[in-house]
């Protein structure tokens, strides 16, 4: 019998969304096909130290949250990741620095920066290690949500209007956004994800408020108009020829998706899968989809969530390169009603990503 793959599960992270990533990591860990794979489990701590954990560490449900919780304990051991002299990477152990079990390939389950901004992409490639998802230029352009519609609108996707601020620009005007956008617009941090620092704003007085606190996450923030209509999402997986989910639909109960909608409140949103749509639709938000996720350069896999205004007009609203694989997420759920199972789904997310690493390697180096 061959021997199993040695998979690093990297989960936790500098990021609001730290406690969002144990919670996917956990699900990945329950679904993951125990007979091929080994998971080695990398917990990142809000300091980004990284350690070895178990799983018993992601069923710490957070104070007042129904969240798991990163606790790192004295015993814990502390770990870096190094360039093996034959190629690929291995932990070492930071207290002595002895060489642990090399690893195979790394599967990253982190939200948010530094996590799935490219930075921790840009590290594996370094290493030389396959990774599961997209590379260093598709994450990062996805993760920056106002680079992420300029191109899309460079490639003739349409997409919600949106005006970009950064802290140290202009004042920003209320009127002025105003004028553009209109009303209800929504306030959000260019580089986050699960409606974290998300407010929609109605009115002059809601406006500031909404603004610092976008501002306590990023140092460049969004304001986009509302795109009254439904929110559709579809997952996509491959890598130079990706294809669709069937559709999922959104039915927000609170204001709109908010954090605690997502993860917090099980009544937070209805998902209707597959999404009640006409065949046309369907296959419009397919396309779109897929085209997304080809002019963002991403690989492996993404969730794009668009909306449906009136009866046909689909518009795409962003992508998420590690869409959250928690037991409540689309991203596995719409896979699942398209035919492939949790377990399957993450088996070839891995070897999509062998797949990749393979390409690569055949690259020249010198001239």
């Amino acid at each position: 019998m061959s021997e199993k793959i040695r998979v690093g599960v990297l989960f936790g992270g500098k990021s609001a969304e730290h406690e969002v990533s144990l919670e996917s990591a956990k699900n990945v860990v329950e679904a993951i096909d125990s007979s091929k794979y080994d998971v080695v489990l990398i917990g990142i701590d809000r300091r980004g130290r990284w350690h070895l954990s178990t799983p018993s560490r992601l069923y710490i449900e957070a104070a007042g949250s129904s969240l798991p919780a990163l606790k790192v304990g004295d015993a814990d051991e502390g770990v870096t990741l190094v360039q093996r002299d034959a190629g690929g990477a291995q932990l070492v152990r930071s207290s002595d620095n002895q060489r642990l079990e090399a690893l195979d390939v790394v599967f990253p389950v982190l939200h948010g920066p530094f996590g799935e901004d490219g930075t921790i992409q840009g590290m594996l490639k370094l290493a030389d290690i396959p990774f599961v998802g997209a590379g260093v230029l598709g994450s990062a352009v996805a993760m920056d949500k106002d680079v992420m519609k300029r191109l899309l609108r460079q490639a003739g996707i349409p997409t919600p209007d949106s005006l970009a601020f950064s802290r140290s620009g202009a004042d920003i005007e209320y009127d002025a956004v105003v004028d553009r956008l209109g009303l209800p617009v929504f306030v959000k941090p260019a580089n986050m994800g699960s409606s974290v620092g998300v407010s929609r704003v109605d009115d002059r007085g809601m406006f500031v408020d909404a603004v610092e606190l976008a501002f306590r996450y990023d140092r460049k923030i969004l304001m986009e108009a509302e795109a009254a209509g439904r929110e559709i999402e579809v997952s996509v997986l491959g890598n130079d020829d990706p294809v669709a989910s069937v559709p999922g639909e959104i039915v927000p109960n609170h204001e709109f998706y908010t954090y605690e909608a997502k993860y917090i409140d099980e009544h937070g949103a209805g998902l209707v899968i597959p999404a009640d749509l006409p065949d046309a639709v369907v296959h419009r938000v397919q396309t779109l989809a897929i085209q997304a996720f080809k002019a963002l350069c991403c690989e492996g896999m993404a969730r794009v969530d668009c909306f449906l205004r009136g009866e046909d007009e689909v518009l795409v609203n962003e992508i998420n390169t590690i869409p959250g694989f928690t037991r409540i997420s689309m991203y596995p759920k719409l896979w699942e009603a398209t035919g492939i199972s949790y377990t399957e789904l993450i088996d070839r997310l891995i070897q999509l990503a062998f797949e990749r690493h393979r390409r690569e390697q055949r690259l020249k180096t010198s001239v």
